[in-house]
């Protein structure tokens, strides 16, 4: 049975419409033609995600996601753990004069998009990125 979870760590922290969001995230995944068994979104805090960041990826910088994939094989269903900063999501939605929650979706979905075999590496995937985004955010309707 597939499922999406909502967690948080060292954050306070409600996620608006939870259900309206599963659906949301179930309707990109399977417009890809992908299954999923377990999605779980771990909202957390900067100095969380930033240890997780030099732990596994060896990383020593602040970041809004890192997605973890934890799928068995190319064959398999999608199986992810997908940890969000929320100061930096915060922050983030500031900077760019975008209310929180817009910016908390476009994160999400962008952690759902690298699952589903999308790269940001390149300014051209950059912008593939961008667009996909737009789209999904284009289907969610709170």
């Amino acid at each position: 049975m597939s499922d999406i979870n909502f967690f948080q760590e060292e954050v306070s922290f409600q996620l608006s419409h939870p259900d309206i969001l599963k659906g949301w995230i179930s309707t990109i995944i399977q417009n890809a033609k992908q299954s999923f068994d377990t999605i779980n979104f771990i909202y957390c805090s900067d100095n969380y995600l930033l240890e997780i960041n030099k732990e596994y990826l060896d990383h020593d910088y602040y970041t809004d996601i890192i997605t973890f994939d934890n799928k068995e094989d190319d064959d398999s269903a999608l199986d992810a753990d997908i940890f969000i900063s929320i100061d930096r999501v915060k922050e983030n939605a500031t900077q760019l004069n975008l209310p929180f929650e817009q910016e908390l979706h476009r994160v999400m979905v962008h952690g759902i998009l690298h699952l589903l075999g999308h790269k940001d590496k390149t300014e051209e995937q950059k912008n593939e990125m961008r667009e996909s985004e737009e789209a999904s955010l284009s289907l969610l309707h709170i």
